[in-house]
């Protein structure tokens, strides 16, 4: 069982490395480092917004209006961060 939490958790690492990448080039995007109209930054593009998309728009529904800054990953990155480090430990510690 204690495999499987780590799994988890290893799967939630490489989640919130995705979520990272998305913003990264979203900023790359909208500061015109790189071309939107490039077929590989469009291929990534669509892959990572594909994968984080359906976890950060519940979020956004729920967020006021910011004015054009998006503070979804942070909070979704902040809950990850709070399942490894308090419900992951909590659960490997009752299965030891």
């Amino acid at each position: 069982m204690i495999e499987l939490i780590l799994f988890i958790s290893q799967l939630i690492s490489m989640y919130e490395f995705l979520i990272l990448a998305s913003v990264v080039i979203s900023w790359l995007f909208a500061f015109g480092i790189v071309n939107p109209y490039n077929q590989f930054a469009r291929a990534i593009w669509n892959f990572l917004q594909t994968v984080t998309e359906p976890a950060l728009r519940p979020i956004r529904a729920m967020l006021p209006d910011l004015g054009g800054i998006d503070i979804s990953p942070i909070i979704l990155l902040i809950a990850l961060e709070f399942i490894k480090g308090v419900v992951l430990v909590n659960l490997m510690k009752a299965f030891i």
